[in-house]
């Protein structure tokens, strides 16, 4: 990791950043003393949509409402609303 120091880094932030953004970690120093860690965000990319909907499946699998329909649930949330407001 490479180690810069505190007026460096200020003075030259534009190419830090562009470095941190192709991988490098760098170590941000004040008076030789590390202060701070610039590393680059791991891709984040799409989840795959049919993924998601098998994991909400899955979770959902054997949980119950109490005997509730959802029907049931929103107008029990529209009314609380209504005490609030």
């Amino acid at each position: 990791m490479k180690k810069v120091g505190f007026y460096e880094a200020k003075t030259h932030f534009e190419r830090i950043l562009d470095k941190v953004s192709r991988g490098e970690r760098i170590s941000i120093t004040r008076k030789g003393t590390p202060v701070a860690i610039l590393v680059p965000i791991a891709p984040g990319g799409k989840a795959d949509p049919k993924l998601v909907i098998e994991k909400i499946r899955s979770f959902r699998k054997g949980k119950k409402l109490g005997g509730l329909s959802i029907q049931k649930i929103i107008n029990e949330g529209r009314r609380y609303l209504k005490i609030l407001f």
